[in-house]
């Protein structure tokens, strides 16, 4: 396509639909008509020079137009709750499940490494001894470890725990910036951390205290954290590997995907956050506790699926910016 041809046929609409975009208090009734077709004209251009050119700023300033058009045309008839019901409807598990595969990459290789880790400090006295003192160790082991969790009340540890927690999530997704390279280094000190705690509380016959411990609320976070390093991790590899998009095009859009994951995580660590502070500590007997984290583990990836799927059926990316701007268009 000839682009300069292209913006020389269509310039003069884009600058009129500026002008009512810009004036949009003050329209006539003819006026409002006139700001919707050139609306939807404008959304059709868009979506021709993003499958038929690579430029940037062309794109760029096409994609503010028609965002600004597409406010001023439905913004006074979307009531808020809306868009907040279609964020977790369609927004936040679309990315989610778009990214499963990573996501699912991201779980098996810390589950591996905590796993080796653990066998490895647990068989070892060597190992144990580097970590620590036999005194030390056994102030983790009998203490320590449980303490932790019912050291604070429950209201002000769960706040605590949330604000880490979101805070482990957001360092990764930001990791992305660096194409995603910081993230396994992320998951690996997370993953040995957990392994050499397991590794000691198994080497002192004391797993069923770690896992009755961290499992009530550990599901869902590290779900959260895996789900993080997944948009991160994809990202980052959009970035190398775009695929038939403009390179930039396709970071921007994937950007854009995965800010709907920073937010929802929110959310999501909140509940895992309120499960470590008010259920882990609980007096609860085990399996209970348990039995509520995998529920809210359950929960959520069913969730993930059921929307998330549906929503990638329906041709949804969790692009703010792509729907429903791209109209069809043909020759």
């Amino acid at each position: 396509m000839d682009i300069e041809a292209f913006v020389g046929a269509h310039k003069g609409t884009w600058d009129r639909l500026e002008y009512l975009v810009r004036h949009k208090r003050s329209l006539s009734g003819a006026e409002v008509d006139e700001l919707v077709d050139l609306y939807q004209r404008v959304a059709t251009h868009l979506s021709i020079v993003r499958s038929r050119s690579a430029d940037a700023a062309l794109v760029g300033r096409l994609s503010a137009l028609v965002a600004r058009a597409r406010a001023a045309v439905t913004g006074a008839h979307t009531p808020a709750w809306r868009e907040f019901v279609r964020f977790f409807a369609v927004s936040f598990p679309v990315v989610a499940y778009r990214a499963r595969w990573w996501w699912l990459g991201s779980a098996a290789a810390f589950y591996a490494v905590a796993t080796v880790i653990g066998f490895w400090v647990a068989g070892d006295p060597q190992v144990q001894a580097a970590v620590g003192t036999p005194e030390e160790i056994t102030q983790l082991v009998e203490h320590d470890f449980a303490d932790y969790y019912s050291a604070n009340p429950a209201g002000s540890f769960a706040g605590q725990v949330w604000v880490n927690n979101a805070w482990v999530a957001a360092q990764t997704i930001v990791s992305a910036i660096l194409l995603g390279l910081p993230i396994p280094y992320i998951l690996w000190q997370n993953a040995a951390n957990v392994g050499v705690i397991a590794g000691l509380m198994g080497s002192r016959d004391r797993l069923d205290v770690f896992f009755g411990l961290i499992t009530p609320h550990g599901l869902l976070e590290l779900t959260a954290v895996f789900l993080a390093a997944a948009v991160g991790l994809r990202l980052g590899w959009t970035a190398v590997a775009p695929g038939a998009r403009a390179r930039m095009q396709a970071v921007a859009e994937e950007g854009r995907a995965v800010m709907s994951v920073a937010l929802g995580l929110v959310a999501v660590l909140l509940v895992a956050g309120l499960i470590e502070g008010l259920v882990t500590p609980s007096g609860l007997p085990t399996w209970a506790r348990i039995g509520i984290g995998v529920l809210a583990e359950v929960v959520f990836l069913a969730y993930v699926l059921v929307f998330g799927r549906r929503a990638a059926l329906s041709g949804e990316t969790g692009d703010v910016e792509r729907a429903p701007d791209l109209a069809p268009s043909a020759g």
